[in-house]
């Protein structure tokens, strides 16, 4: 290996985070069929792109950074239009006893896309705020900020749900 990492290190990481993967991009994109796809994509451009990537300890955050720009590039193509799958998983996902789940993910979509990113890194992937800091590229004292601005607000959504 001249540069980056080899190939078969970032296969491994692809299999052993495939589902935490996919719930991530779903997570933004609110599709599966487009989630699947910026899967796909992130994980071709993180094929072609290995060389950039010096340690493996920095792995997830710079993978991680690669599929935060593929969900956000995709929802600016997107422009709101809502599928007929995204509103039958709506639909299932209400059929359950899961209404406090359904206003928690609701509230977090509302977010804006800054702190709906910290958000999701933090409490959906278990990041720690120095992974985040490192794989959005800000001031670690920026996420502190961020994170504690979104709960605020979900705390504030959440509260307006019971009225």
């Amino acid at each position: 290996m001249k540069d980056g990492i080899e190939i078969q290190e970032l296969i491994d990481f692809f299999k052993r985070n495939e589902d935490k993967i996919y719930k991530f991009a779903y997570g933004y994109v609110k599709n599966q069929d487009l989630a699947l796809d910026l899967v796909h994509e992130s994980i071709v451009k993180g094929i072609q792109k290995r060389d950039t990537i010096k340690e493996k300890k920095y792995l997830k955050t710079w993978f991680y950074r690669i599929l935060i720009n593929e969900c956000l590039g995709a929802l600016r193509k997107k422009n709101k239009v809502l599928f007929f799958d995204e509103i039958k998983d709506m639909e299932d996902m209400r059929q359950g006893d899961n209404s406090d789940n359904i206003d928690l993910y609701e509230a977090i979509d509302k977010l804006p896309g800054k702190l709906k990113t910290i958000i999701m890194l933090r409490f959906f992937e278990d990041m720690s705020l120095e992974e985040i800091s490192q794989t959005i590229k800000i001031n670690l004292s920026t996420v502190k900020s961020r994170l504690y601005k979104a709960l605020e607000v979900l705390k504030l959504d959440m509260k307006g749900e019971d009225l």
